[in-house]
């Protein structure tokens, strides 16, 4: 999936406004962690997770994206009836249908030529979105498409912090649920357009995906409950980034020195640093933001991009790699010329 003609026109994200710390959480379970023994700060010391953000109380993903949305296209710079295609990415829905994707949709107005629909592949999902856009867009079937992602994580903490307080919970329940607790809130949106109508825009030069699906069970989660097997998720989903980044270095000539910015998947502390180990990364090209926002899914990608722009850290012609990993398991990785 290699493009020559599409571009990023407009690029924005939202910081949800509360922040509940690790510390907050672990005083909350501290009769369940003495109950079963459990000394360490897991989420803080091992995980490296601090604090997440959460939204206000009934707030809905399609909400948030929809903020986001409106954000991107005044970066951009164009009305939303411009808008050929809307792809929602997010793990987090309002319903099973309609589609958030719809609703948003709905919220910002688009005209009725705008094809709209949801894509689901966990955590890679936003990345999958840019692709579908930009194959559209490079076949000049579209002049615009918005892709969005709204993650909200209000819901599972609710109920995944119930269920750990309650005394009938074992140490193995426990840690299969730990992983819901690194979750995080946000929302960021894209304007991709073909480049011939933002000649000076970054351009997005596509990339290469890769699969392991035969452990499609290592991560298992609905709206409000998450399992996870962290220790072979983490294996092997290191072993299937390897052999992604071997791909993308083929396909895209890269060399990791000449790269100047690593826009890698926040999951938590030993993902991060396992990911900047195995691919030979400069640590100081990578930008984190697990620490305080936790594992914000597929959104945290294209947040970690919009945080690089916003705090005046692209300059042009910067090569930006972005790393993405979704559990199932699927990794993408692909560039994105500044």
């Amino acid at each position: 999936m290699l493009f020559k003609n599409v571009s990023i026109a407009g690029l924005a994200h939202i910081d949800a406004p509360h922040t509940l710390t690790s510390q907050e959480i672990n005083v909350r379970l501290k009769p369940t962690l003495d109950r079963l023994g459990i000394r360490i700060d897991v989420l803080g010391d091992i995980a490296g997770i601090h604090a997440r953000r959460m939204w206000d109380d009934g707030q809905q993903a399609s909400d948030v994206a929809t903020l986001a949305a409106r954000k991107a296209l005044i970066d951009a710079g164009i009305g939303v009836e411009k808008i050929g295609l809307l792809v929602n990415t997010s793990v987090s829905r309002d319903y099973l249908e309609p589609s958030t994707a719809s609703i948003v949709s709905g919220n910002l107005g688009v005209g009725d030529e705008c094809m709209t629909f949801d894509v689901a592949n966990a955590c890679l999902a936003f990345i999958n979105g840019m692709d579908i856009a930009a194959r559209m867009l490079e076949r000049g079937e579209i002049d615009y498409a918005l892709v969005v992602d709204g993650e909200t994580a209000n819901l599972v903490y609710e109920k995944t912090l119930e269920r750990m307080a309650s005394p009938d919970m074992t140490e193995q329940q426990f840690r299969d649920e730990m992983a819901a607790l690194t979750l995080g809130s946000g929302a960021a949106a894209m304007v991709l357009a073909r480049r011939e109508l933002v000649p000076d825009a970054p351009r997005y030069k596509g990339g290469v995906t890769r699969s392991a699906t035969e452990f499609n069970q290592l991560c298992r989660g609905n709206l409000d409950r998450m399992v996870t097997d962290t220790r072979l998720l983490l294996i092997e989903g290191i072993k299937l980034a390897t052999k992604t980044f071997a791909a993308a270095k083929l396909a895209l000539g890269w060399a990791v020195d000449e790269l100047d910015q690593f826009v890698i998947h926040q999951v938590s502390r030993p993902h991060t640093q396992a990911f900047i180990k195995s691919l030979g990364v400069d640590p100081k090209k990578v930008m984190t933001i697990f620490g305080e926002h936790g594992n914000i899914g597929p959104a945290s990608v294209p947040i970690v991009l919009s945080k690089l722009k916003e705090l005046g850290r692209l300059k042009k012609g910067d090569r930006i790699a972005l790393l993405g990993i979704g559990s199932g398991l699927n990794c993408s990785m692909a560039e994105v010329e500044w």
